[in-house]
């Protein structure tokens, strides 16, 4: 069969699906568990970006302290590479939304040795700006901590750098002894320190539903699944935070952004893997009298006859087309011969031609 029958049998393909054919929506990769996020609206009062500072040098929805300070071209760098460091930094208002997914980028960094630490983390927690020894921030923490863990302080059966997620009700002590392995709710071993590509934490909250833990770290865009936990409920209003701490070994701690955003779910009776055509040819889409089904054979008839005549011209201007050039037509009209398209005057106006 010739490449121009192939060519006119995908196009009636293509005419059926337009009339008759559901289309298919592929896998975006935002279902989780049984929920699936419809769209994401950013927040711009948790979110974070270089220059990160205004012009009167202040930040008018985070705020940052302790040893932290803030390169304007680069990072936000919570502890410097030195022993006995700390540092934070804090959205200044609670994040009210229900479904949220925020993503960081981050970096750690330091000597090549095999000495460093202590870590980072991030916080989703009901009280914010509290130094302590839990990577920076307070202990007997209400809230869920990300522990971004460099140093090692029992011996374990998994290795370091670690990613270690941490839910606590305020009352209850951080298993800091243990690097908090019997309280975890879940963890990856990660080497997110001095990689050759962006480092990135995605966290995804679903209310009472579902809690999703991604790492980027071998490659851009390459997302490692570290976690996941269903039927999760984080404290409601949650402030988001970042700190950092370092001991008698150090590392540099940087955050360079931080995007967050709402997360709109898709109603449950909604299809998630097809959109449907609507019936435009259907006159009354809620009938009251069961006439329904003649309109709907109609609209089914007028379609076969139109699709019919679409691929009966195609056919017929195909055929001409083949008798012409059996015939020495040479195409349609004058476009084959002489100084058409096709003919030796064409060769001046495609002399020039470029591509980018």
């Amino acid at each position: 069969m010739s490449s121009r029958t192939w060519t006119l049998l995908s196009i009636c393909l293509v005419l059926a699906q337009t009339f008759f054919g559901v289309v298919q929506a592929t896998d975006d990769k935002t279902k989780f568990g049984n929920n699936t996020i419809e769209r994401t609206v950013q927040l711009r009062t948790h979110s974070v970006y270089a220059p990160y500072i205004d012009q009167d040098l202040q930040n008018r929805w985070w705020d940052f302290g302790a040893d932290s300070y803030v390169n304007t071209n680069k990072h936000i760098r919570l502890t410097q590479n030195k022993p006995h460091q700390m540092g934070w930094l804090w959205s200044r208002l609670a994040l009210t939304a229900s479904n949220y997914v925020i993503e960081v980028e981050f970096k750690v960094s330091g000597e090549p040795t095999h000495l460093y630490g202590d870590g980072m983390a991030m916080w989703l927690t009901t009280e914010r700006t509290q130094p302590g020894p839990i990577f920076g921030n307070k202990d007997y923490f209400n809230g869920l901590g990300i522990m971004l863990d460099t140093y090692a302080n029992e011996r374990h059966t998994y290795g370091f750098p670690r990613v270690v997620g941490v839910l606590l009700d305020g009352k209850t002590q951080y298993d800091w002894g243990n690097d908090g392995d019997s309280q975890a709710l879940g963890g990856c071993s990660v080497n997110f320190r001095r990689t050759n590509v962006a480092t990135k934490l995605k966290l995804t909250y679903l209310k009472g539903s579902f809690l999703d833990v991604k790492v980027q770290y071998k490659a851009w865009d390459d997302w490692t699944d570290c976690f996941s936990v269903p039927n999760i409920t984080l404290p409601s209003n949650p402030f988001v935070g970042f700190s950092a701490l370092t001991g008698d070994v150090s590392d540099a701690h940087d955050i360079i952004s931080v995007t967050s955003y709402s997360a709109i779910l898709s109603p449950p009776e909604a299809p998630r893997n097809t959109i449907k055509k609507n019936k435009i040819w259907q006159r009354n889409p809620y009938p009251v009298d069961g006439s329904s089904q003649g309109t709907t054979w109609f609209a089914l008839i007028f379609k076969l006859a139109l699709f019919g005549g679409v691929c009966a011209g195609g056919w017929y201007g195909y055929k001409e087309y083949q008798r012409r050039q059996r015939y020495g037509g040479g195409g349609f009209g004058n476009l084959g011969g002489g100084y058409g398209l096709g003919g030796p005057g064409s060769a001046g106006f495609y002399a020039n031609a470029k591509r980018f």
